[in-house]
């Protein structure tokens, strides 16, 4: 088949979560099983490797309303593997910038352009996909767009899928975005894309959709009700029938302990002696005291509401003053809570570390030499890191909720499981959560059968893409 991604993000040319390496990955697997794969996204700012990319369309006339100077890109490519191509919109004005999502007037407008810039390259090099398949809100007016004003072209046929990452993020902007993309007025109703009194793009493309996928069976049955549907679950309701839950997987190019080139010893299930050196190597990169025999936990997170991190860093200094544990973190986002991360780690010099920004090589060494990896979320669409802290041997805690609940098992006392599970949001949970640990951390038999049987977990985007293919097929 021709599959057609639109994708605001795709890594590593471009990453704020976790939805750049999903489509990366899944765009590899559907591509090594013969299938060709096209991925739209824009060229922002800070893609880098361009003078590598190759020219697909020199000038690409897009068909959007409004200012004609802003409807013109070109449409830049490259090869990801074998049957995989990267095409990215050039278009200085909606993308020049470094920032991914930034806060703009047109806002609305600079993630519609580039959904239809999509469709238009495929028409323009007669590459007519079977599959066009859009990820999170920003491709969530392009099934719209199959459905109403491309319905008589070549791409008429094309089936088309949305993977909600995330139903938190929707995309609502103010009506002209119809005009902007020539939609019919009929579309302008409750019962279509009004949303309070805007165009919700995501709900365009549940609706639209031939199918609605999310990352995770647990999370597909979640944003059936209100406490997870963030006002859509109405209208996710309605789609119930072409819902589908499909876990995501672990890119093992990429995460793999026995090859890391990021770490500081290679290791594997069958030998795992160098994690223990991975655990030293971190501690002395961070200025941690590395004489201790107590548990490192490490976060690697956005710091936002729905991660739970604010609930941990209140409960976190008990059990730094006790010295039970040591912590590193490595995020960033809402101001309060960087500063609250960074005032531990001034109080706690010898145990704590914490690192604002992004840094993918020390990603990589949190997770391999880490011993627990602490995700409290209050929800989780699926949740990427939880399954490389498995393939590392490191430990996962983990409330039960989305894609943590489908990937991690709790330990049972004994010496099965593959991580600390809890139910409850809130400090007393984690609390809760952290002591199991500290019990299993002292328990060294049963805490290497866990991390055994973590590291064999298979969750692999082969798998992944099998489903995806039944889905599209159905």
């Amino acid at each position: 088949m021709r599959i057609l991604f639109v994708t605001p993000e795709l890594a590593p040319w471009s990453k704020a979560g976790g939805l750049g390496d999903a489509t990366v990955a899944l765009g590899k697997a559907l591509a090594a099983k013969g299938h060709e794969v096209r991925a739209v996204t824009p060229l922002y700012g800070s893609v880098p490797g361009r003078e590598k990319m190759g020219t697909l369309i020199e000038s690409l006339k897009v068909g959007v309303h409004g200012d004609p100077r802003k409807a013109g890109c070109r449409v830049r490519t490259l090869t990801v593997s074998p049957k995989f191509e990267a095409w990215f919109v050039e278009h200085e004005d909606f993308y020049g910038a470094r920032e991914i999502y930034p806060p703009r007037d047109d806002a609305g407008e600079r993630a519609a352009f580039y959904g239809r810039a999509a469709l238009d390259a495929c028409l323009t090099t007669s590459w007519i996909p079977d599959i066009v398949h859009c990820h999170d809100w920003t491709a969530g007016l392009v099934p719209v767009l199959l459905n109403t004003t491309l319905k008589h072209t070549a791409l008429g046929a094309a089936k088309s899928v949305i993977s909600i990452h995330n139903l938190q993020h929707q995309g609502l902007y103010p009506k002209r975005i119809m005009a902007y993309l020539g939609l019919p007025e009929f579309l302008w109703s409750p019962q279509e894309l009004e949303c309070l009194g805007g165009v919700n793009f995501l709900k365009g493309g549940i609706l639209h959709a031939g199918k609605v996928i999310t990352v995770s069976p647990t999370y597909a049955q979640e944003i059936l009700t209100p406490a997870f549907g963030y006002g859509l679950d109405d209208v996710v309701r309605r789609r119930a029938g072409a819902l589908r839950g499909i876990l995501n997987g672990v890119d093992r190019d990429e995460w793999n302990p026995a090859d890391d080139k990021h770490i500081a010893k290679a290791f594997s299930a069958q030998q795992p002696a160098g994690k223990a050196e991975c655990k030293t190597a971190l501690l002395r990169e961070l200025g941690l005291a590395t004489d201790r025999s107590v548990p490192l936990v490490g976060v690697v997170s956005r710091l936002w509401e729905q991660k739970g991190l604010d609930l941990a860093v209140g409960v976190l200094p008990k059990f730094l003053r006790e010295g039970k544990l040591q912590f590193v973190l490595l995020g960033s986002g809402d101001t309060w809570l960087e500063n609250e991360f960074k005032r531990l780690a001034t109080d706690f010099p010898q145990l704590c570390a914490v690192r604002i920004g992004y840094d993918n090589g020390l990603s990589h060494r949190i997770e391999a030499g880490a011993d627990f990896f602490l995700m409290p979320s209050r929800f989780e669409p699926c949740g990427l890191n939880q399954m490389y802290s498995m393939a590392y041997g490191t430990l996962p805690i983990v409330r039960a909720t989305g894609g943590l609940a489908d990937t991690v098992t709790g330990w049972d006392g004994k010496k099965k499981g593959t991580g600390i599970v809890f139910e409850h949001a809130d400090q007393g949970g984690i609390e809760w959560a952290l002591r199991r640990a500290l019990e299993l951390y002292q328990q060294p038999a049963a805490y290497q059968a866990l991390q055994q049987t973590a590291m064999s977990a298979e969750f692999s985007w082969a798998k992944s893409a099998e489903a995806h293919l039944e889905c599209y097929l159905a």
